[in-house]
């Protein structure tokens, strides 16, 4: 009987301590640029993303920048990951203003609106992407301060950088919220974390019914698994090893895998999409 070949770790064990984590101590690096001939498709449009320092949020303020467009970087503290963030922005001749503090707050979110406004004169674009999880084994062991920072974080964040940034946008604007297919399939371990995303569906859904009369477009974001600093900074070294091979291509994907999506739905190539949820997920099905 021929002796069954060990299954090969997709990376190096590895944990980091805390939320949101640093892409700078990540093994490997996540992939967040793509070396495409950019044509331009957010030509000089000003965009804010949170959680823009790293992972998906990174890749997004890249593709964006390629495109054309000057960046707004809202992140936490990961000041190292955020001005790495900026120079490959400014790499595409694009400004990158970054942008620390605290999304939970909305005097915070309404100050980000306003640094945007006023280093550039306009704004385009928002991406609401930041998000925290905190794993546990069952409802029970979610207290109400983890409910409440994992509410705040995830939705609360994204009302009040919206409602802030709404005067502002024009005609032909577009918001892109990031949920996850946890909210199609759920989570057993990430249950008030999965609750917030399908928050988040509906939400995008509900704002996009009400802004179609002013031809503002709202669109979401689904990701499956994703080797963002977020994984390490959540899951023991273990469950990181093997992390997204349990999906159909067997893999996590990589933040630039999901970067052309934000890219879709912020340009003129999606001018008729709006209530819409895009699904990078390596194969997973879900319905909605």
């Amino acid at each position: 009987m021929q002796k069954s070949e060990e299954k090969k770790p997709l990376r190096p064990e590895q944990e980091q301590p805390r939320q949101p984590g640093i892409e700078a101590d990540m093994d490997p690096k996540p992939v967040f640029e793509k070396k495409d001939v950019p044509v331009g498709k957010l030509m000089d449009r000003v965009a804010v993303i949170t959680g823009g320092d790293s992972g998906i949020g990174r890749a997004v303020a890249v593709a964006f920048a390629s495109e054309g467009a000057d960046v707004i970087i809202a992140y936490f503290d990961e000041h190292e990951d955020a001005a790495l963030t900026q120079k490959h922005v400014q790499e595409y001749g694009r400004k990158a203003v970054l942008i620390p503090g605290d999304v939970t707050d909305e005097k915070h979110c309404i100050a980000i609106v306003e640094k945007a406004v006023d280093t550039f004169g306009r704004l385009d674009i928002v991406v609401n992407n930041a998000a925290v999880q905190y794993p546990q084994k069952k409802l029970e062991d979610i207290t109400a301060e983890q409910l409440q920072k994992t509410f705040a974080t995830n939705i609360f964040s994204q009302f009040y950088l919206t409602k802030a940034a709404l005067p502002h946008l024009r005609e032909g604007a577009a918001i892109i919220n990031t949920t996850s297919v946890t909210a199609y399939r759920g989570s057993g371990h990430l249950i008030d974390y999965a609750s917030t995303k399908g928050a988040i569906v509906s939400f995008t859904r509900s704002l996009a019914a009400t802004l179609a009369e002013k031809k503002i477009r709202v669109n979401a974001v689904a990701p499956g698994p994703i080797w963002t600093p977020l994984i390490p900074a959540t899951f023991d070294a273990e469950h990181v090893e093997s992390f997204g091979s349990d999906v159909p291509l067997k893999r996590a994907g990589e933040p630039v895998e999901v970067a052309t999506s934000y890219v879709f739905l912020a340009s003129d190539d999606a001018s008729y999409m709006t209530g819409q949820v895009l699904h990078p997920n390596g194969g997973e099905i879900v319905n909605g």
